[in-house]
């Protein structure tokens, strides 16, 4: 899912809760879903803070997340 399309229908207060909970500000994230680029640690903050429902793939797409999630998949094997 769109940043812009999970945080919209969020009302202010809302938005200042997802906004702490990925440890960034409301401003910060409106620039985010709306062309900014985020850093790829915000970008996962992102995912977790919204259970998954906008995820790292969502927000920096030029990163490969499958080759680092495929990494620690078999460091945590080990």
């Amino acid at each position: 899912m769109e940043l812009v399309k999970f945080i919209r229908p969020m009302s202010d207060s809302e938005l200042k809760t997802f906004a702490k909970a990925c440890d960034s500000t409301p401003g910060q994230l409106k620039q985010v879903a709306y062309g900014r680029r985020a850093s790829a640690d915000l970008a996962i903050r992102i995912d977790i803070a919204s259970c998954g429902a906008v995820t790292c793939e969502d927000i920096r797409s030029d990163i490969n997340w499958a080759y680092l999630r495929g990494n620690e998949a078999q460091n945590q094997a080990a």
